[in-house]
């Protein structure tokens, strides 16, 4: 599945749950299912800066797309990331660079965030198109 559809999947399954709680259950659950980071990759380095709770993503290449896996402290931050994991992982970086995020709002997450974990999910996109843009340069 290309990127805009398993968006739009993520989208119609949010779309099952009448209220924020249902859904925040959801992504906990989510969060469960992530492809976990190794630990060696739990470094200063993979750290996502302008996150409050720590949220930590690897990302490397095999056969020309892009595979994350990421770990985080926090459980609805850790949902936030295997969505977006979801979204993007096993994926062209070129796509990744030329996907958009308004899935995010389709789904109302960025409205039921606390500022700060807003903030934060804003960087987790931003370093994961960040991480598209590196290993783009290296494909070019």
């Amino acid at each position: 599945m290309n990127i805009k559809e398993i968006q739009q999947e993520i989208v119609e399954e949010f779309s099952m749950f009448d209220d924020w709680m249902e859904r925040y259950e959801y992504m906990i659950e989510l969060g469960k299912s992530l492809p976990l980071i190794d630990g060696k990759y739990k470094t200063d380095d993979n750290i996502i800066k302008g996150c409050q709770s720590r949220v930590w993503v690897h990302a490397e290449l095999e056969d020309d797309k892009l595979l994350f896996t990421a770990d985080s402290d926090a459980i609805i931050t850790k949902g936030i990331i295997a969505i977006l994991i979801r979204a993007f992982s096993n994926q062209k970086p070129q796509d990744i660079i030329d996907s958009d995020t308004e899935f995010i709002d389709e789904i109302g997450l960025k409205e039921h965030l606390s500022p700060n974990r807003a903030n934060g999910l804003v960087s987790m996109i931003k370093q994961l198109k960040l991480y598209a843009v590196a290993y783009q340069t290296q494909l070019n």
